[in-house]
């Protein structure tokens, strides 16, 4: 039995966004907002996941919307990679999500309070080590003089945080975060996760089994352009690392022996990352730049 990666945003789109996913999107929001309380008793899906329609996989935004049975509105994403003004774009969607309630006519005592729960496969929060962290308005200085308090809310799930493994799981928000990280893994569906139900529904749904050969198709070329944006990323930031550490290299030298030839400065500018580490720790022990060009030499 094999699983589809619920950290695809179009497999998320369908096990939680789906006509028949009520009920998982009510467990796993009151696992995700409410600490596993059952708060929410109905909601309704908008905007539901539609397997015939035709996604343009490169430019196509998909998440999740719902609203609860108090008439409140939920904004749920799935992001795998990070993203310049990714802060931003949460802000605009949730703000987006809570002043698109009112039409022309309507007063604003008929707005309903909006939720944005992002879910990352990255570390965005990097002064918290809590998996899930939530965000009201409150006063600057006062943590506890707050205003608007349920009116608009982040709330930001890291997965990477998440270290259980399948025996320390006992809440549902555990059980919840770790089908998120480990679905895709799993050959069955574990005793623990299948004592909820809600869990079980959302892995058959998840199941290749029971996808069509036009979905499998769409999800793993989703997963693909997923993959290369992650190493789009990562090879971005390894060039932003290597920039800096020549800056601080021809920095150093030129501080020791003066102006470096134009030949020697091309030849540190292609070096990797760890050949520059490396320089970095030897420069010291240089007496001049003919031990420059002799470490070079032995590279």
């Amino acid at each position: 039995m094999k699983f589809i990666n619920p950290k695809i945003d179009y497999a998320f789109k369908k096990i939680f966004g789906s006509e028949q996913s009520q009920q998982i999107l009510i467990s796993f929001l009151n696992a995700i907002v409410y600490g596993g309380e059952k708060i929410i008793q109905s909601l309704t899906i908008k905007n539901p996941y539609n397997p015939g329609q035709v996604l343009n996989l490169k430019d196509t935004y998909l998440d999740v919307k719902a609203v609860l049975n108090d008439g409140s509105i939920v904004v749920i994403e799935m992001q795998v990679a990070s993203m310049a003004a990714f802060d931003k774009r949460v802000a605009y969607n949730l703000t987006k999500a809570y002043a698109n309630q009112l039409t022309k006519g309507e007063y604003y005592p008929q707005l309903n309070p909006a939720i944005a729960v992002t879910i990352t496969d990255f570390i965005l929060l990097k002064e918290s080590s809590k998996v899930i962290n939530k965000f009201v308005f409150q006063e600057e200085e006062e943590e506890d003089l707050k205003i608007l308090e349920q009116e608009l809310r982040l709330i930001f799930v890291e997965i990477p945080k998440f270290n259980k493994g399948l025996s320390e799981l006992q809440t549902l928000t555990d059980k919840w975060i770790y089908f998120l990280k480990e679905a895709a893994l799993l050959e069955e569906i574990p005793e623990n996760l299948g004592e909820v139900s809600e869990i079980e529904l959302a892995l058959n749904l998840a199941s290749q089994a029971n996808m069509t050969p036009e979905e499998f198709e769409i999800v793993d070329r989703r997963g693909m352009l997923l993959q290369d944006e992650r190493g789009r990323i990562t090879y971005a930031e390894e060039k932003g690392r290597i920039k800096e550490a020549i800056a601080l290299i021809m920095r150093l030298l030129k501080k020791r022996f003066g102006e470096i030839p134009d030949e020697i400065s091309r030849q540190i500018e292609s070096l990797s990352i760890e050949n520059l580490e490396d320089l970095g720790e030897e420069i010291l022990d240089f007496n001049g730049l003919e031990d420059l060009v002799n470490w070079l030499k032995g590279l």
